[in-house]
């Protein structure tokens, strides 16, 4: 999986023309813009990828993502087909959103970053949507006040990708983790109604976070 940084920049780095350790305005600004081009990388899929998604329809889509993520045998590894299709559809999505090259290399990579901080680093729903605020408020329209060559995503952009990661992930963040952390033992006799009574307790508290990120 990708890795996010919203760290500092490296060290020992010193612009061509400027005395070590004295900060000009040209040195700042440049340091500033690779803080700013960290954000959401390395690309979950390269340029020519996406642009080679553009050419397929859905089946063709579905079909080379699946051997990207070398997924062998769907039929058999109903984790491996819900984990494609979560990408499939993120693609989809933004492909009727009519996105540049550059919006789908981010809103990929965000997607792929969020299943990664679930999976791997265990985060909770409460963190998830904090940290999908703090990266929105680097590629969003509130950054780009600051620094308008920066905007990634318009205010209409960024309020529909808050919309679909609300239904995509966040709103069933519940049984990804059941899927992602319990045993196959448990996935099978799970029961629909004791999942939906846990989203249901974290429902009215998950809109107000979403709210107030559209807000931010």
């Amino acid at each position: 999986m990708a890795t996010v940084s919203l760290g500092t920049t490296p060290g020992g780095t010193t612009p061509v023309g400027t005395t070590p350790g004295v900060n000009t305005p040209d040195s700042e600004k440049n340091d500033e813009f690779q803080e700013h081009e960290k954000i959401l990388s390395p690309d979950f899929l390269s340029t020519a990828q996406i642009t080679d998604l553009l050419t397929e329809d859905v089946d063709g889509i579905q079909e080379k993502l699946r051997i990207f993520l070398n997924f062998k045998n769907l039929h058999t590894h109903l984790k491996d087909a819900i984990i494609l299709d979560y990408y499939v559809s993120g693609f989809m999505w933004a492909k009727g959103m009519d996105f540049s090259v550059t919006q789908y290399s981010k809103f990929m990579t965000l997607l792929d970053m969020l299943l990664h901080n679930l999976r791997t680093l265990h985060m909770s729903l409460e963190d998830s949507i904090k940290w999908f605020g703090e990266v929105m408020a680097e590629i969003g329209p509130r950054h780009s006040q600051k620094k308008k060559e920066w905007n990634i995503f318009d205010v209409k952009q960024a309020n529909a990708i808050i919309d679909y990661l609300k239904i995509s992930l966040f709103q069933h963040y519940k049984l990804y983790e059941f899927m992602f952390y319990s045993t196959r033992e448990e996935i099978v006799i799970g029961t629909e109604t004791e999942i939906n009574e846990k989203l249901q307790i974290q429902e009215e508290a998950f809109n107000a976070r979403i709210e107030k990120l559209k807000k931010a």
